[in-house]
């Protein structure tokens, strides 16, 4: 009776995992055939939209950006797709995919789907509000004294006069962009909330945080915990700030202004230290100098740089940018490249994207070939962007000699401490504004802008004015809600440094040090997407996210 009773429980299991099996298997198979048919969607308009995104970025043309506008509604079309996203939601729901990469690309494709499910035509209206604004930023040039100038001459004029009526007029005429799209980024604020709302979101900073795996709440913790941790400390060093530039421009402390900071934003440490880097870049080739670096630490950027725009032309975008053209290998930088430190650093650090795409595991499905997250290529970037005004690294780089590396070293650390902190105040500026702005588009924005300004950066609003200051940061208007990713970036740079220079190499400076290549390519660039963003955090440091490498690095 006994043998008889085993007998038909054993049957009775093997009955239940193999009907649980059959059930794996179909949806499996099932989530393999809808890999299939949107890959054969997706990646010729992915890489169409790309590739007319960079063309618009390089030329400025009308005629481009028209194309440009119509190949990214095309690429975001796909994920309008209702029946697609049924389809996701009861793959999800079944519960029966296991496999850990299709189970990944499920979580991805469900959120990309997810956020599309809206009208197509709201779709569109955004592209084509994005656009005409990418546009008017694109062809914008400041009128400064009846001249017009780049973005690069304004910084010039900032940087280096010391007449605050020439600071001023660079100051006040680079923020004329303001006006001319003030009304077009409020309105593509409201229709951002809408398409969010229509989701289920209660906003779109909300929508955006949540969709790319983020807990907006943890984020606003982080960035309190940072505030807190820097606001002492930058008081103290915005008084030496204040002190020395009250000397310099032979005014009072109470006169001073924005446009006496040296840049647009202050968000660039100003130069208050007795060094000034530009100097040891007069005479080199940025382009050279990243290029050898990169192929020192074993991540060739040759092809890379082959591909990109690396110089100013009429029309052309000011700012600076990597785009994956394709997961495929097909990288590459746009840049307006100038012999001084800002450069040298930009190009470091839009090669530490360049790499971290190129170098990515062309056997992984095309969801799946992109950084774990997007502030984790932030950080490989501004790893390596730290560098441009390292002593030891100019050093060994050729740049400067080895007393003058001795000389430097001390200032050099300071200086990295101050431009680390200002740049902390000044992204609490952006998560702040932008969170705010977006929960209450009908608010006084010039008014929030400068509230948080004077908040965060303790600098004055100028008396009386009342100009929309906050749509001069293209950021706002064209890459939103993202700004937060920029300081987690910073964290998390901090983190893969201590790891490096602890575990991986004794060579502080990285040159010539294959190993610092190695560990990025094997436990950063190859995974991919394949694990949530912590996870790869965790794998890659033994650690999950965490401010106090950042800390002990800037602030401690």
């Amino acid at each position: 009776m006994k043998e008889s009773m085993l007998i038909v429980t054993g049957a009775l299991i093997i009955a239940i995992i193999t009907s649980c099996t059959s059930k794996q298997e179909k949806m499996e198979n099932r989530m393999k055939e809808f890999i299939v048919s949107y890959e054969e969607r997706a990646i010729p308009l992915y890489r169409e939209a790309a590739l007319a995104s960079w063309n618009a970025n390089i030329t400025g043309t009308d005629s481009d950006w028209a194309i440009s506008e119509k190949a990214s509604f095309e690429y975001a079309k796909i994920f309008t797709d209702k029946d697609a996203f049924a389809e996701l939601s009861k793959l999800t729901e079944s519960g029966n995919i296991k496999d850990p990469i299709l189970v990944r690309q499920l979580e991805l494709l469900y959120t990309a789907f997810r956020g599309g499910q809206v009208d197509p035509d709201l779709i569109a209206e955004q592209i084509r509000g994005e656009t005409e604004v990418s546009r008017k930023y694109s062809n914008f040039r400041a009128t400064v004294n009846g001249k017009e100038l780049s973005d690069n001459q304004v910084e010039d004029i900032l940087k280096k006069s010391t007449f605050s009526g020439d600071l001023r007029a660079a100051w006040e005429g680079h923020k004329m962009i303001g006006p001319l799209v003030a009304d077009d980024i409020i309105k593509l604020v409201n229709h951002r909330n809408l398409v969010a709302q229509k989701i289920g979101f209660n906003n779109y900073h909300e929508m955006m945080l949540k969709q790319s795996g983020q807990d907006p709440a943890e984020v606003t913790e982080i960035f309190d915990e940072l505030d807190n941790l820097t606001r002492g400390i930058f008081a103290r060093l915005k008084e030496e700030i204040d002190t020395y530039y009250s000397k310099r421009f032979k005014i009072k402390i109470t006169e001073l202004r924005p446009w006496h900071y040296q840049n647009r934003f202050f968000q660039e440490a100003p130069e208050i230290y007795p060094v000034s880097f530009d100097k040891y870049y007069e005479t080199q080739d940025p382009v050279k100098l990243v290029s050898a670096f990169y192929d020192g630490i074993g991540l060739n950027v040759d092809a890379i740089l082959a591909g990109s725009d690396l110089y100013e032309k009429p029309g052309k975008n000011q700012h600076a940018f990597c785009t994956d053209i394709d997961r495929s290998g097909d990288v590459r930088t746009l840049n307006n490249v100038r012999p001084d430190s800002y450069w040298m650093n930009t190009l470091l650090h839009e090669l530490g994207h360049g790499v971290y795409s190129y170098y990515n595991d062309r056997d992984l499905p095309f969801t799946l070939r992109d950084a774990a997250h997007t502030f984790t290529t932030e950080a490989v970037a501004n790893l390596f962007g730290r560098l441009a005004t390292d002593p030891a690294w100019m050093l060994k780089m050729g740049i400067i000699s080895a007393e003058e590396s001795a000389k430097i070293t001390d200032v050099s650390r300071k200086a990295l401490r101050l431009q680390m902190l200002v740049f902390s105040r000044w992204a609490q500026v952006m998560y702040h504004f932008e969170k705010s702005m977006y929960e209450n588009p009908g608010q006084d924005l010039n008014k929030l802008w400068w509230d948080m300004v004077e908040k965060y950066q303790m600098v004055s609003k100028p008396e009386g004015r009342n100009m929309p200051d906050w749509a001069t940061k293209i950021h706002v208007a064209l890459y939103p809600c993202y700004y937060h990713n920029y300081l987690l970036g910073e964290l998390l740079a901090s983190q893969w440094h201590y790891y490096l220079t602890n575990k991986i190499t004794d060579n502080k400076s990285f040159v010539g040090d294959k190993a610092v290549g190695s560990y990025l390519r094997e436990k950063v660039f190859l995974p991919g997407a394949k694990y949530y963003w912590n996870d790869m955090i965790e794998k890659s440091t033994g650690e999950r996210l965490t401010a106090k490498y950042y800390a002990n690095q800037f602030v401690h």
